[in-house]
């Protein structure tokens, strides 16, 4: 963590000590957020096992935070990777495909928060066709 990162807060009340400021991950170059954007911040719960949305996308960047278990997370582009609770992650939206965003665990169940900051009039995620996913192929990264 940089300098320009830290924190530390005094407490008007000195009855307690003043609260603790960890930050989790910071995102250098992040792409804006689409003109007029909504935020929302959505609390995404997955049962052992579960695969979780089916490939999409966003209108906008989003940033998330595993609270509970593990997921698998893959962007286009990169290889699956497993976010653990205490973790963050980020993707810039727009034309890259979000493929996974699963259930790592097959005996204990996941949950993540996710802000995401959607255009105006778009849907939080929409997902990619079939066709689209095979005309883009050559883009994903090779699965192990």
């Amino acid at each position: 963590m940089s300098i320009a990162h830290a924190h530390h807060l005094e407490s008007p009340d000195t009855s307690g000590p003043p609260p603790k400021i960890d930050v989790v991950a910071t995102v250098a170059g992040a792409p804006p957020a689409p003109e007029g954007a909504e935020a929302m911040t959505i609390l995404v719960t997955l049962p052992p096992n579960s695969p979780g949305a089916p490939p999409h996308r966003h209108s906008g960047p989003a940033y998330g935070y595993v609270i509970k278990g593990a997921i698998n997370f893959e962007l286009e582009g990169e290889p699956v990777r497993v976010v653990r609770a205490g973790e963050a992650f980020w993707e810039p939206g727009g034309d890259v495909i979000h493929y996974q965003d699963g259930n790592h665990l097959a005996d204990e169940e996941s949950a993540f928060v996710v802000t995401m900051f959607c255009a105006p009039g778009q849907p939080m995620l929409t997902p990619v066709s079939s066709e689209e996913l095979e005309a883009r192929r050559d883009r994903r990264a090779p699965q192990s």
